[in-house]
């Protein structure tokens, strides 16, 4: 029997704070992203009698390859270069089976990694492909870009800030700093957060252009977590379009009960909300009395970082109105 497959990892959200699994809240998560170790699947003639020492009968990684997933990846990569090709042409074109096209495409248009015209059946990449990429290569730039910004705003909030951006239709941190109190909240890098019961999940949403934003907004389960939770798209609009009046997002315990955040959007030089910013710690030590200072503090942070990643909207000395309202 083969050894069972691990399903996502959940991530350890606190420090001697017991709270549920599966249910993180306060926008730090519910799931992990596991990362690989960046070594391809592709067997090719090239490699052939070439791999790495193996498990001791002779046969080397480049031995061991996935046909169907090498088939999903060359046909991702022929889409790249051929936006709106169809499964004919792909499978002429890749000398495929067309059988094994339609098949891999349908999984990967269900999954969300293609869009497909109804009328032509043609097949586009999705904007999940263009998140993921974005997350793996600008991480570090974003990271590098406000670390030490987040550590000052933890140093005036004595709470845990974390930095996240959006993939597809959830959020997943990137960093973090941890708070100053014996009792913080802690996660790993990768995690993933709701968006519609988060503080950086509402601003990430709130700054997104329009038709992207109702693209993401549709494909939301807005699942409800506490008494708090907004479970409407009419309603989580109308949060959103506060949050672009405010410049910042709060989340009163909307996921997990006693648990608040406050987060701001980081744009890039387009204005494009590339990540979020934000605080977050227990109710009693952040009541919805302290939002509005603390929602301050965000916005000149966060428009700090904004303004080192080139948006030149985002004034470094402004407290109030470092990003731009509606």
């Amino acid at each position: 029997m083969n050894p069972p497959v691990p399903g996502p990892r959940r991530g350890s959200p606190f420090v001697q704070i017991p709270l549920p699994l599966g249910r993180i809240g306060c926008t730090i998560g519910r799931k992990s992203i596991y990362k690989s170790n960046g070594d391809p699947m592709v067997r090719s003639p090239a490699l052939a009698g070439r791999g790495r020492p193996g498990n001791g009968n002779g046969r080397g990684e480049a031995d061991y390859h996935v046909p169907n997933l090498e088939r999903a990846l060359v046909i991702l990569e022929f889409l790249a270069d051929n936006p709106g090709a169809g499964v004919s042409r792909i499978a002429e074109t890749l000398r495929l089976p067309k059988n094994s096209v339609f098949r891999i495409c349908l999984s990967l248009l269900r999954h969300g990694w293609l869009l497909r015209d109804d009328a032509t059946k043609a097949f586009h990449l999705s904007r999940k492909l263009l998140a993921l990429g974005y997350a793996a290569t600008n991480r570090h730039t974003v990271v590098e870009n406000a670390i030490d910004v987040m550590r000052e705003l933890r140093d005036l909030t004595k709470e845990t800030v974390l930095l996240g951006t959006l993939v597809h239709t959830e959020g997943v941190v990137l960093e973090q700093v941890f708070g100053l109190h014996p009792f913080k909240f802690m996660v790993d890098a990768g995690t993933r957060f709701s968006l519609h019961t988060s503080a950086p999940g509402k601003a990430l949403l709130a700054y997104l252009p329009d038709g992207e934003r109702e693209e993401v907004l549709k494909s939301l389960r807005l699942t409800r977590y506490t008494e708090r939770t907004i479970t409407t798209l009419p309603a989580l609009r109308r949060e959103l379009e506060e949050v672009r009046v405010l410049g910042y997002a709060v989340d009163r315990a909307e996921e997990i009960e006693g648990c608040h955040c406050v987060g701001a959007p980081v744009l890039d030089h387009h204005g494009y909300p590339v990540a979020s910013v934000w605080t977050t710690g227990p109710s009693n030590r952040m009541p919805a009395s302290s939002f509005p200072a603390i929602g301050a503090l965000l916005k000149e942070h966060a428009g700090r970082i904004s303004s080192r990643l080139g948006y030149g909207a985002a004034r470094v000395g402004d407290r109030v109105s470092c990003l731009p309202r509606a």
